[in-house]
């Protein structure tokens, strides 16, 4: 199984993953839009980011969730009725909803945020 995988220690909160993430997703730079999250605790940063675990195909109504070959769960916009069941199913708060889509979204480890990330603290392990 392919996910995006997390070296939290590493992590100095610049957000350029967020910012990836976005422009791959929806062809913008906006936090807001990110299936990534990056925030700042007491002690260093927290990112969530899906894992790939799959609760929310179980979840989902029109089956429009599934998991790839690879297994990434993926999001069928088709199919989508945008109920958002799995958002609020996800063990990890890790699907997206922004006013600006009809579906929900989520990492689906393209890599791309790994590779532009500057303290390489985001990994794809498969």
């Amino acid at each position: 199984m392919k996910s995006l995988k997390v070296k939290i220690e590493l992590c100095d909160g610049c957000g350029i993953c967020e910012l990836t993430c976005s422009k791959v997703q929806f062809k913008e730079e906006n936090r807001e839009k990110s299936a990534i999250r990056v925030s700042e605790k007491a002690e260093g940063y927290e990112i969530n980011v899906c894992n790939q675990c799959g609760e929310c195909v179980e979840v989902c109504p029109t089956l429009a969730l599934h998991k790839n070959k690879l297994g990434i769960i993926m999001v069928d916009k088709e199919k989508c009725v945008g109920c958002f069941a799995c958002i609020g199913f996800c063990p990890t708060l890790s699907m997206r909803m922004h006013g600006d889509y009809l579906e929900p979204f989520k990492c689906i480890a393209c890599g791309k945020c790994a590779r532009e990330c500057p303290t390489e603290t985001l990994y794809i392990e498969r």
